[in-house]
């Protein structure tokens, strides 16, 4: 395939508006300093305009529809989603035109927008965020219909075998690319998620507000749905100061969902009101500044096939701040974080409790822990090592005229960090739970 001087990306995103999606702020903002021209499609939210660019993307936006609860109001949600993205991809398709159909998931319907456009020539590249049979049925406690499951495995092939190449979060999600939907190991390719280097140079002064409260603080972020494990933490905490007499800890809960009013009630009947504070969703530096006050970081997400495949982003982000982490142990868990992180036997609130009550008592070792993540950060896992993974994949499916010199020169670096900069002056808050 020749290389085009100017190649034309056209991102497809629904589950987050842009540019609150961090991921593919990141990938929007590497392929524009790379050489390529992107457009994207997304929801819009409160305040956002319809139309505008920012940092070099061309952001196309529809009224976001009501947030979806039960089978029909995915279905509704979905459905909408996609002729309205549909219906702007052929404004983009007249007035700025795309050689590629970028999708990220969920949801993947989007690949019947890409099949049409293939018909036409175009280049397809799936974006794989998340599990999403694997999300359905850790977000139901009965665990979903079985129909509705294999209608998502079904999907999910679909969009595999017709995608030119399939950009993956980690190696788990590879091995299910592989194995669940037959993709060869040459059209995959892994781009994990991450933090930017620049950041973790950044000074980040703790929060005052959580001054007041003495002993531990105890920090969690993140989304609060049913398959996130917030009420195994309050359990966890529950075991800490009923059974283990600790009365010198406390811990902040930042984000919001779906399973919020629930969390709030088990507090209440847990008697944790005192010990436990909801900040409600809180974006960045202020979430950093809160982060950086915390002793303890935790993840508690439970096991199952979703979670056991997944990296989540919150891991990464106490890993940059330095901090030392409690989690349930999980293998993506592992391969992120290493020695960064004390595991506990998975969905055991006990055990999860009895490692906070040693990891307060022991400073040194929290000291240890954290040091080694934000290392490994620094060395492994920041987002700049992920960039000439993407870059790749795209030379790959879409050369673009870039001479070779291109990622490895101080231009480059300075591209890609101005365009990063123009995003990041708009938004600057992670909404992304995986990575």
């Amino acid at each position: 395939m020749s290389a085009l001087a100017h190649p034309r990306i056209l991102m497809l995103l629904e589950n987050l508006p842009f540019p609150q999606d961090f991921r593919v702020r990141r990938e929007a903002a590497a392929l524009s300093a790379g050489g390529y021209r992107v457009s994207l499609i997304c929801p819009r939210a409160s305040g956002q305009r319809f139309h505008e660019a920012i940092g070099g993307v061309r952001v196309y936006r529809y009224p976001a529809p009501v947030s979806a609860t039960g089978f029909l109001g995915y279905a509704w949600e979905y459905g909408y989603a996609m002729v309205a993205s549909f219906v702007l991809s052929v404004c983009v398709w007249i007035r700025d035109g795309f050689d590629v159909v970028h999708a990220h998931n969920p949801p993947d319907t989007f690949v019947f927008i890409a099949a049409f456009y293939k018909l036409f020539g175009k280049r397809f590249v799936y974006d794989h965020h998340d599990l999403s049979p694997e999300m359905y049925r850790a977000k139901l406690r009965n665990g979903g219909h079985a129909v509705v499951y294999h209608v998502l495995v079904w999907l999910e092939r679909l969009t595999c075998r017709i995608a030119d190449h399939v950009i993956v979060t980690n190696e788990s999600y590879k091995r299910v690319a592989m194995r669940r939907c037959r993709v060869p190991a040459s059209r995959i390719t892994i781009v994990r998620n991450g933090i930017e280097l620049s950041r973790l140079r950044r000074a980040v002064e703790p929060h005052r507000a959580v001054g007041r409260h003495s002993g531990t603080l105890i920090g969690y972020v993140g989304m609060m749905r049913y398959q996130d494990g917030v009420d195994y933490l309050l359990r966890a905490l529950h075991h800490l100061r009923r059974d283990l007499n600790r009365h010198d800890f406390h811990c902040i809960l930042i984000g919001g969902g779906d399973a919020l009013p629930g969390l709030k009630a088990l507090t209440e009947r847990l008697g944790l009101n005192d010990r436990v504070a909801f900040l409600g969703p809180v974006f960045g530096d202020e979430l950093l500044s809160y982060l950086s006050a915390a002793d303890i970081c935790v993840e508690p997400s439970p096991s199952n096939p979703y979670t056991d495949h997944s990296t989540m982003f919150k891991i990464m982000e106490y890993m940059s701040l330095g901090k030392p982490i409690v989690a349930f142990d999980l293998h993506e868990h592992r391969v992120t974080a290493q020695e960064a992180a004390v595991y506990v036997e998975p969905d055991d609130e006990r055990a999860f409790g009895k490692a906070l009550a040693d990891l307060m008592d022991d400073p040194g070792r929290r000291h240890r822990l954290g040091a080694h993540g934000k290392r490994r950060i620094e060395l492994e896992l920041a987002w700049d090592y992920s960039i000439p993974r993407l870059l790749d994949a795209y030379r790959a499916v879409l050369p673009v005229s870039t001479p070779s010199w291109w990622m490895a020169s101080p231009a480059a670096d300075v591209a890609v960090r101005s365009r990063w900069s123009s995003l990041s002056s708009t938004q600057n808050h992670e909404a992304n739970d995986r990575g």
